[in-house]
């Protein structure tokens, strides 16, 4: 009796599935790990799903396009497309109509490296505890947040013959007698000089977040060793805010080579105003050579890509150590 249950006993034992071949075949409490340690790694693909759909569909297949374009005449209405090779991009180098308008980049340029140094003052001097600090970040940011459109009509009225400038210069007694937007040279610096007054909020606020996100303590050993402003902005200040200084940089830059409202309401590029997008916007949709503009434009890309790597390469980002 005793042998007959042990023998039983043993068969049983055999024919029931252990655990561990249960787990392999993926029916276990194993298996269920695995499918969700799946599902938390497919997670955050399937949140990005939507936004890159968005972002292939909206920005990489209309580049591709442009680039697509930029080697056929189409005027942009015709559906005959007939490929031209690199003809259109030996147009914008050799005609001197076409890449003469990158000399005006030059004036905004100034006024670029204009507000970033006004800019970064300004932070650099509300960061401390002054009077009214507040009401002077207001002043200086609100311009930023004005429509550009209104921007462009504002000062449409204040350069005009007669206009404000014209009746504020009279009251000092200067002579008033002068086209502002009249020839090339003022016209361009009177521009030039909206865009400093419109663009400098951005970078100054860039300027403060990261001013302001410096340790207050390197302030006070600073001015226990006896250091002045200046000192303090030298050694602490521009040190600290490097990263941000350079994106001003590259905004800057990338900026003063794609301008494009301001002028367009002010002048619509006439006596010598035309700026690269004017001139691009221009050949598309007035002249109709949609080709030509589409190789301006990956042009002007690729001179933004440039300028960026090169940029980059002088001044690399600082590599922190989290560990």
């Amino acid at each position: 009796m005793t042998e007959t249950t042990e023998v039983a006993s043993v068969k049983t034992h055999h024919a029931t599935p252990s655990p561990r071949r249960t787990t392999r075949s993926g029916r276990g409490p194993r298996g269920h790990l695995t499918r969700g340690r799946m599902l938390r790694r497919a997670t955050p693909w399937l949140f990005l799903l939507a936004p890159l759909v968005l972002l292939v569909t909206f920005t990489y297949v209309p580049v591709g396009n442009m680039i697509y374009y930029s080697f056929t005449d189409w005027d942009g209405i015709s559906p005959d497309r007939n490929f031209t090779g690199a003809d259109n991009y030996v147009q914008i180098f050799t005609r001197p109509e076409l890449f003469r308008v990158f000399f005006v980049s030059f004036y905004y340029l100034a006024a670029s490296a204009a507000q970033i140094a006004i800019a970064l003052y300004f932070a650099s001097v509300l960061s401390f505890n002054l009077r009214y600090r507040n009401l002077f970040k207001g002043l200086l940011f609100f311009p930023y947040l004005v429509n550009g459109v209104a921007i462009g009509f504002v000062f449409l009225y204040f350069f005009q013959d007669g206009g404000t400038l014209d009746s504020v210069l009279s009251w000092f007694g200067s002579d008033t007698d002068h086209a502002w937007l009249g020839d090339p040279a003022s016209a361009n610096t009177s521009l030039a000089g909206v865009s400093v007054w419109r663009f400098t909020g951005l970078n100054f606020v860039l300027f403060l977040g990261a001013i302001q996100s410096i340790p207050g303590e390197l302030y006070e050993a600073a001015q226990l060793d006896g250091a002045t402003r200046w000192q303090q902005f030298r050694h602490i200040i521009a040190p600290s805010i490097r990263p941000v200084l350079s994106l001003s940089i590259i905004l800057a830059i990338s900026g003063s080579l794609a301008v494009f409202e301001i002028p367009y309401i002010m002048t619509g590029g006439a006596t010598g105003t035309s700026t690269f997008v004017i001139q691009t916007v221009k050949l598309a949709f007035q002249f109709n050579k949609t080709g030509l503009a589409s190789a301006a434009a990956v042009v002007l890309l690729l001179i933004i890509l440039l300028i960026t790597w090169i940029q980059r390469r002088l001044v690399p980002d600082e590599k922190v150590d989290l560990v």
